[in-house]
């Protein structure tokens, strides 16, 4: 557990560090916000590349204020607080690969981002595929808490359904994690934002629906 924090930590402030090493080699004007048409929509100071590492270290406290209220539920061991600190992680890694992103916006002025060699919707999209695959390897290991795992009015009934639920939810999240990888790799731009949050809309409404039939049965 301890290695575990010091690594979240540690992910926590380095784009503070990465940021301000980059400072000076940054264009004094950078583009500051994209449209959804991909064009710069405003341009701002290469300082305002230091507030993105601010939201990071805002959402890494929420992440492990969200790992103690979980450990705060349950009685013995720290399956809970284990697995919020490993999905944190690997929030923060993705809040990483955005932060390069935008610092290599920002460097080569990038007036388009459809000219970036790289599109932003597969980045992010295609990374919380593969994030999706491991935390649903490890959602199984919740116990009943109020914060994390696969919660329906259902799901909370008994220990039995929830772990038969946190099983199925696990199941449930690297299938989804696995097509959504696909669908980043042949469809990009806003074609892969809907198609995502169509994958994303049927896996939600089939938990809710598969947690109630789990309860019915236990």
């Amino acid at each position: 557990m301890k290695t575990k924090k010091t690594v979240y930590y540690i992910l926590m402030y380095l784009p503070f560090a990465v940021n301000l090493a980059a400072l000076p080699f940054l264009p004094d004007r950078i583009p500051a916000h994209y449209g959804f048409d991909n064009q710069v929509t405003r341009w701002g100071s290469r300082y305002e590349v230091l507030l993105y590492p601010l939201v990071i270290v805002l959402m890494g406290y929420f992440m492990l204020a969200m790992a103690k209220l979980g450990a705060k539920d349950e009685e013995h061991g720290k399956n809970n607080e284990t697995v919020l600190l490993i999905s944190g992680i690997l929030m923060l890694l993705l809040f990483h690969v955005l932060n390069a992103y935008s610092l290599y916006t920002s460097f080569v002025r990038a007036e388009n981002l459809s000219s970036v060699p790289l599109d932003l919707n597969q980045l992010i999209f295609g990374i919380t595929g593969v994030l999706m695959i491991v935390i649903g390897n490890v959602m199984p290991k919740l116990r009943m808490n109020s914060v994390a795992g696969l919660r329906t009015h259902w799901s909370v009934k008994n220990e039995v359904t929830w772990k038969k639920c946190q099983r199925m939810g696990g199941i449930s999240f690297m299938a989804g994690g696995t097509i959504i990888i696909g669908v980043c790799l042949v469809l990009k731009g806003i074609p892969c934002l809907l198609a995502v949050l169509g994958v994303m809309s049927v896996l939600l409404v089939t938990d809710i629906y598969l947690s109630y039939r789990i309860a019915k049965r236990n």
